[in-house]
Formats: structure tokens, sequence, C-alpha cells
């Protein structure tokens, strides 16, 4: 009976207590086939867990250091928090910090001009003390150069958010839910 399934009435007693349902009979135990997409495994969901928390670390990190990047680590955290954890995912989107953030990145809606500025000086700032005062040696100065570079042009290419005139954001508040469909 390898691989056949085994219909619902015909179980043993001790699985049909436990709900077995459409069951597939594999060489040495019973198991539940997958029904979503999203449901994975408990190891491999725990391990994207753990990504995404590591990424959200990473992120938070580079908020303050502008040579770690803060967008990619936040974007990777809600697509590991995505195809693991609703709750991490919906706590990540709807977070006071990045919440917003996240979501006008992702919907293609941009970045603040603000944030912009910001992140463009304090880039420059961090990379110009680093090569000038941290890093002995030409070709890594110039490298932090046209990293410093690269990026700029990046962030200056992303499309630039600009709200409602009377202030209010139209991205979609908490309790609204952009997980994917199943």
């Amino acid at each position: 009976m390898t691989g056949k399934t085994v219909r619902p009435g015909s179980c043993r007693p001790a699985l049909r207590a436990a709900g077995c349902g459409r069951l597939r009979r594999t060489r040495t135990s019973f198991h539940r086939p997958r029904r979503g997409r999203n449901q994975r495994g408990t190891g491999i969901r725990i391990l994207l867990i753990a990504c995404g928390t590591l990424c959200v670390g990473l992120g938070f990190i580079g908020i303050f250091l502008p040579v770690l990047p803060t967008t990619p680590f936040l974007l990777l955290a809600a697509a590991c928090y995505a195809r693991s954890s609703r709750r991490f995912y919906h706590w990540l989107l709807n977070n006071r910090w990045c919440g917003r953030y996240i979501r006008n990145y992702r919907e293609g809606r941009g970045i603040p001009l603000r944030q912009k500025t910001i992140t463009i000086v304090l880039l420059w700032l961090a990379i110009g003390y680093s090569a000038l005062f941290v890093v002995p040696h030409w070709w890594i100065k110039l490298l932090l150069a046209g990293i410093a570079v690269a990026v700029t042009v990046h962030i200056a290419r992303i499309r630039t958010y600009r709200s409602k005139a009377d202030g209010s954001d139209p991205a979609p508040k908490t309790g609204v839910s952009i997980w994917p469909e199943e």
C-alpha cells in the first residue's frame, strides 16, 4: 500500500480518534499531506523565524551604522516571516518604527525625502570618516568611495514618497492583512 491514500474510515482506531482525516501511508508511518503553500515543517519554520529575527537585528543595527544596509535586511526578515509565522510577519509590518517603512518600500511607494537625505548624509559621513582616518590602504579607500557612490545612486533612484497634504498616511494601518493568499 505504499504511496496510496487510505480512506478515512479505514484508518487505525488510535489515528481515527486523533482525527486522521486523509492519511498517506509510507513504509514506516502515517502522515498528513501538506495543505497550504505556507505550511512548513517545524524545523524549517524555526530556521526561517531565526533567520528573520537575525535580519531584524541586523536591520536595526543598520539604522545606526550607515555602512550596514537596513532595507535589504528588513525585507529579507519580512520574507522569512511571511513563509514561517503570521504573528511575526504582522508584528514586523505593523511595527511603529519600521512597519510603515517596509510597507511603503514593498508596495512601491518609495522612501520619504527626509529619510533619503538623512541616509545619504550619514552614509557619506561614516564612509568619509572611515576612508580618511581608519583605512590605511588606498585601494580600500577607493572601494569605500565606490560603495558610497553606488548606494547613493541606488537611494536617489528609489521613488520619493510623498504623503497626502493633510499629513495622513495612505499606508494600511494595523489589522489590515498583507499576508500572501494561501
